[in-house]
């Protein structure tokens, strides 16, 4: 595995850098289709408006099959709905054909759902090693050390044999549907979005392997790429002793 840091000013910056990152990415990438798994949160908020407004004409997005690694479940026009905050803000401004939107249907039975999302994804996705191989994958980082829909004491999804499960978040007993860690840890890349002070702590911890910091699902991403650290100043901690 590759580790690669890139520090940004601000959120804004950090958005920019990715967004000039993605579209390195997707030249250099000599396949017809790039698969990418989109995550919830503000950072990807600014991103999707940002690929909106400058990114219209320079990235091929009839090339791009967008994916979701991990919705919340509610139908897709609900406030909470990953797939609506990215369509409202990117998806429904780009040209791209509706077959390269590859939502969760988070309305549906969840049992159901999952197994229909993994059969999807194993049909559209090149498969290693008999798991899918995503050409990226968005992560964020709890301030509980949660990624995607993985959280502390759902370490076990790591080892996981399928390609979705069904969690529940710990605190308001809401339904998810995530990728599992096997298929996290299969992807070409792996980028993580991090901003804010709050997230600090954690952050450094995972960093720098500090004692504990393995019972942190984000600690547990290990792709068999690159993984990429898209973070601001307001993350970075300088001093051992602050964290």
């Amino acid at each position: 595995m590759i580790e690669l840091m890139h520090i940004s000013k601000n959120p804004e910056s950090l958005a920019n850098t990715f967004a000039e990152q993605l579209l390195l990415w997707i030249d250099e990438h000599t396949q017809s289709v790039y698969h990418i798994a989109l995550s919830g949160g503000k950072t990807p908020s600014l991103l999707f408006n940002l690929l909106a407004e400058k990114y219209i004409t320079l990235l091929p997005w009839k090339k791009v099959h967008f994916w979701w690694g991990d919705e919340r479940m509610v139908p897709p026009d609900d406030p909470e709905s990953n797939f609506k905050v990215a369509y409202d803000l990117l998806l429904s401004k780009i040209n791209i054909p509706p077959q390269n939107i590859h939502r969760i249907r988070g309305e549906a039975n969840p049992l159901e759902e999952a197994k229909r999302y993994a059969l999807e994804i194993t049909s559209n996705l090149p498969m290693r090693n008999h798991w899918p191989v995503f050409d990226v994958i968005l992560l964020g980082l709890g301030e509980d050390g949660h990624t995607a829909s993985i959280f502390p004491e759902q370490l076990d999804l790591f080892t996981d044999e399928q390609v979705t499960e069904i969690t529940i978040h710990p605190v308001t007993g809401q339904k998810r549907i995530t990728l599992t860690g096997k298929v996290l840890n299969c992807a070409w890349k792996v980028a993580y979005l991090v901003t804010g002070k709050s997230k600090a702590k954690i952050l450094n911890k995972i960093l720098h392997h500090h004692k504990g910091a393995e019972i942190y699902p984000a600690a547990h991403i290990h792709p068999k790429g690159e993984l990429h650290w898209f973070v601001d100043e307001a993350c970075m901690i300088k001093k051992p002793a602050d964290y």
